[in-house]
């Protein structure tokens, strides 16, 4: 049985599904308002290895991967561009299927557009407000927003590990606020000047970001799910609050329903040791990364780390990769095999990779076996072993071979 990392219970567990031989997986995707960076790359490509070993492992799995297509960052930038809000969203889609396909990304089963489920939205912060979980704002001047009151929800903090004192002690209070207590984050904004809005019973406004996702995992997926992935960056606020919503908003006489068993958070992408950001000016997309390297290189390189450990880029790093790669299909070359044939999981290196996938999908130990297995057809040039590190290498998408 496959053993995952839960971010929620800070420990590795035996994944049991809910529903035997099916998984429920969701994860936050992109906004769409600029071109995909490294972290987006990494995003992409640990949850479609997740989901193809999944698959490989028998189970039956429906991957949903949100798009948030409204948003400030989207707004201000079409403003910019003198164009309108559909335009550059549809525009940066494009541009993220066509970078995630060239990683052999395989597109998730649902890809819903939060804009899509705005009735949605406007129920679970109405069953929020009439359980006492969430309140219109205080004052005339803040008609039309709507907050989550952190305090009445008493398992807030839960996953990220924070408490609410720690994180009030180090929260600037807000001037002119119209919020209860410093820490309730917004569940609908209301609607400003030439900003797209929609109607609600609270006035003309638009969704906050964390109720979307909410709303779409409980659309496709149900109140409960399996896995909820993303990046470590959403560990705290997004997913605090994603948990918060979900489960104060299914409460019944007082009891929460827990909202997902499994967390996966994938660790940051750093450059030359330091985290990158447009500020340090060491930011990179997907794109121009592939202007330098060859999309089998970057994913190689994303993947031969293990998810959860950080990820350092440098030129250094992606030139170690091409050049372990190469050795790898060096290996292969000039052999004619049958890789048709399933995998028989008994073989001591076959077990020896499964073993290491299904710990936490320990991509870096079933590398070590693929090169194992290479060096041995270097010397043996058996077609046989050849063809399990084609079988085993496609197993995860780990490689194209």
């Amino acid at each position: 049985m496959p053993k995952i990392y839960n971010t929620l219970a800070r420990e590795k567990q035996v994944f049991t599904p809910i529903v035997a031989g099916k998984v429920s997986m969701y994860v936050c995707g992109m906004t769409v308002y600029d071109y995909c960076h490294l972290g987006h790359a990494r995003v992409m490509v640990v949850f479609d290895m997740v989901s193809r070993w999944l698959r490989a492992s028998g189970y039956d799995v429906t991957y949903v991967r949100n798009i948030t297509d409204i948003d400030d960052k989207i707004i201000k930038r079409a403003n910019e561009n003198n164009e309108t809000i559909g335009q550059l969203t549809q525009r940066f889609i494009q541009a993220m299927d066509e970078d995630s396909a060239k990683l052999g990304v395989i597109r998730p089963d649902i890809e819903p557009k939060a804009t899509e489920f705005i009735d949605g939205m406007l129920s679970m912060i109405t069953a929020l407000i009439e359980k006492g979980f969430a309140y219109p704002a205080q004052g005339k001047d803040g008609h039309g927003d709507v907050f989550y009151a952190v305090n009445s929800f008493e398992g807030y903090g839960k996953l990220s590990g924070k408490s609410l004192e720690d994180l009030r002690a180090g929260e600037r209070v807000e001037v002119d606020s119209h919020k209860k207590d410093a820490m309730d984050f917004v569940l609908w904004k209301a609607a400003k000047p030439n900003e797209p809005s929609w109607d609600s019973p609270w006035g003309k406004g638009r969704p906050g970001w964390h109720i979307e996702c909410s709303a779409m995992s409980e659309h496709h997926l149900g109140h409960q799910f399996d896995i909820h992935g993303g990046g470590q960056d959403l560990q705290f606020p997004h997913h605090e609050n994603e948990i918060a919503q979900s489960e104060a908003a299914h409460s019944h006489d007082g009891k929460t329903c827990q909202m997902v068993n499994y967390w996966m958070h994938n660790g940051f992408v750093r450059v030359d040791d330091e985290k990158m950001s447009k500020s340090l000016g060491n930011f990179f997309t997907i794109r121009t990364v592939l202007e330098k390297y060859d999309a089998e290189v970057v994913r190689f390189f994303i993947l031969r780390a293990h998810y959860r450990s950080p990820l350092n880029y440098s030129d250094q790093h992606l030139d170690d990769a091409k050049l372990a790669l190469t050795r790898l299909y060096t290996a292969l070359r000039g052999l004619s095999v049958d890789d048709d044939i399933a995998i028989d999981w008994q073989q001591s290196q076959a077990a020896s990779f499964k073993a290491a996938m299904d710990d936490d999908f320990n991509t870096p130990e079933a590398f070590a076996v693929l090169f194992d297995l290479a060096n041995e057809v270097n010397k043996t040039k058996s077609a046989e072993t050849a063809a399990l590190v084609k079988r085993l290498g496609r197993t995860g998408r780990l490689v194209a071979a």
